[in-house]
């Protein structure tokens, strides 16, 4: 079995304005996003042996915010805004058993999509918003045997879900 755990950034800002969209850094509720995602990544007992990150300023800061500086992380700029399909490649190459991806949308939100056999009944499902976070076990023994409509929903929540 395998597991992908996919989240898109949390809030980034505008502040900067000489900042390029790959420069932009998280707002103070991008910061508490991710912190609070990434209590609930260790309260629900999920910790990935690996992580793949876009090189975006936003989606290095979400994943710090996560407090999972101890796993081996790929800091690729092949994630940056890049389309599932590209996402796909990137995970079928790996070999861990639980890979967190953290990327951007719209890619994020169609590879969920994609992904799953049957779509979580949550309002904000089509929208993937900022810290978004998906869950879903697939019955392979590779990442390369990955097919599309096969994942199993373990778990989608949003900020907004469990910061008090």
């Amino acid at each position: 079995m395998k597991r992908l755990i996919l989240m898109r950034h949390a809030k980034s800002g505008w502040d900067d304005l000489s900042a390029t969209d790959h420069q932009r850094h998280l707002n103070g509720r991008g910061v508490k996003s991710a912190k609070a995602m990434g209590h609930w990544l260790r309260d629900e007992g999920l910790r990935p042996d690996h992580i793949l990150c876009s090189d975006a300023a936003r989606t290095q800061e979400t994943l710090s915010g996560l407090g999972l500086a101890d796993i081996p992380t790929t800091f690729t700029r092949d994630l940056y805004l890049a389309e599932d399909a590209v996402m796909v490649r990137i995970l079928m190459r790996q070999t861990s058993n639980c890979v967190l991806m953290v990327a951007h949308n719209p890619g994020t939100a169609l590879l969920a999509a994609r992904l799953l056999g049957t779509e979580p009944d949550h309002p904000d499902f089509d929208t993937y918003p900022t810290c978004a976070t998906l869950v879903a076990d697939f019955e392979i023994e590779t990442w390369r045997d990955l097919k599309m409509g096969t994942g199993r929903l373990v778990h989608f929540a949003v900020p907004r879900d469990i910061i008090e």
